[in-house]
């Protein structure tokens, strides 16, 4: 059978017209308005939740389909019941006397904790031990503030910590207002200063030291967060929230990693570029891993080559790992290195040259090559822009125009 409750609190059935709930909500309001009528604040605020939704067509069609479901954050827009009352009240619909059901039990923030790892650390595994600091419900009173009896409920807010004020503004609006209350700071209960406990001072908890033990898995990544369930921060009636520990790798010298694989800068002399050569790699577990590569095998300048298996082990499966790769730069002799015959000598084991042809005639030139200056090409580059600005001005003064002589 379809959720029928809120029409039953207006007192009107499923067919009521708009006019009908508005004619109901009006006698219901005055009749249990909590100025009127100080002991029925909790019906109160059910008849103007329920003329809340039954007055919007749009909420009210949401809960002839799906009932109080619905309006929990449910599909079609719905509204959140829970948000628009701890809005209003200070509470949820499910928490109000004559509603129904339980209210859940609150869940209390996480508490997040940064631990830097090195690449080392991420590829052989680690423990680490931190110290918590947390508070914990206390064990002297049990977390009560004071001895058993001697805690009670605020009378003046009826344990809600918070006071509801109301304001007719016209027919059929009433606005809420909410404060902490200040008989008992918000906090819902009074307890007199001689009966409070003398480990919390009244306050129910008491801070304590955890050591935690972290196992950061081989495999695990940059920015992987570990979960310590329930050992949060505790709080009575609230149910403690996690410890989450965020993994921060640090940089590395030589590696850099990207998922499951490795990268790293390796320079060539253009001797090992050529005729082959032999690299030794410290890897990450202390391993010398000893890279060969075959003679006339050329390594061109900045390209990669890769090991198959020597990447990072792969989480929860350490015994595949991803490759390594090297991005190979190679770098050259200095100028002269040799003298001519060596050079020539060189030039006959190397890959001829290509052809190359001069050309005739006499719109031919020759020119030198010398290195590159920016800052030398700049400046002349601006003298000859000068020099040009120079000459066009002149020549736009046009003929006949001269310089005035004293």
């Amino acid at each position: 059978m379809a959720d029928s409750k809120l029409y039953d609190l207006l007192g009107v059935s499923r067919h009521a017209t708009d006019t009908e709930i508005k004619k109901s909500y009006r006698k219901l309001a005055k009749e249990y308005h909590p100025d009127k009528n100080p002991t029925e604040g909790e019906k109160f605020k059910e008849i103007s939740f329920a003329y809340e939704v039954l007055s919007d067509p749009k909420k009210r069609e949401i809960y002839d389909r799906q009932g109080i479901q619905g309006l929990q954050g449910g599909s079609d827009g719905g509204m959140s019941a829970d948000d628009l009352f701890s809005h209003l009240f200070g509470g949820g619909l499910f928490g109000m006397g004559g509603m129904g059901g339980s209210r859940r039990r609150k869940h209390g923030e996480d508490t997040v904790y940064p631990l830097k790892v090195t690449l080392e650390d991420l590829y052989n595994g680690k423990t680490s031990k931190l110290n918590l600091n947390k508070t914990v419900i206390c064990k002297a009173c049990d977390g009560l503030g004071g001895r058993p009896g001697a805690v009670n409920k605020c009378t003046a807010c009826h344990g809600r910590g918070i006071k509801v004020t109301y304001r007719q503004l016209g027919p059929g609006m009433v606005q809420h207002m909410q404060s902490a209350c200040s008989d008992c700071n918000g906090e819902g209960e009074v307890l007199n200063e001689r009966d409070r406990c003398k480990v919390c001072k009244g306050k129910k908890i008491v801070q304590e030291t955890k050591r935690l033990e972290v196992h950061v898995d081989k495999g695990m990544q940059d920015g992987q967060k570990i979960y310590f369930r329930g050992d949060g921060n505790q709080m009575p009636g609230v149910e403690p929230g996690d410890v989450i520990i965020v993994l921060q790798q640090l940089p590395h010298t030589l590696f850099e990693r990207s998922g499951h694989d490795l990268f790293m800068p390796y320079t060539l002399t253009l001797v090992e570029a050529l005729c082959g050569f032999s690299m030794v790699i410290k890897h990450l577990d202390g391993r010398d891993i000893v890279v060969r590569h075959a003679p006339a095998e050329v390594i061109e300048p900045g390209s990669v080559k890769g090991v198959v298996n020597e990447g990072m082990p792969i989480y929860r499966n350490p015994f595949e790992k991803g490759n390594l790769y090297i991005k190979f730069s190679v770098t050259f002799p200095d100028n002269h290195f040799a003298d001519i015959s060596k050079i020539k000598a060189l030039e006959l084991l190397l890959p001829p040259r290509p052809p190359f042809e001069m050309p005739t005639g006499d719109n031919v030139e020759e020119a030198d090559l010398h290195d590159y200056d920016p800052d030398a090409h700049r400046g002349a580059g601006s003298s000859r822009s000068e020099a040009y600005d120079s000459d066009d001005e002149d020549r736009h003064r046009g003929p006949g125009v001269q310089c005035a002589h004293q």
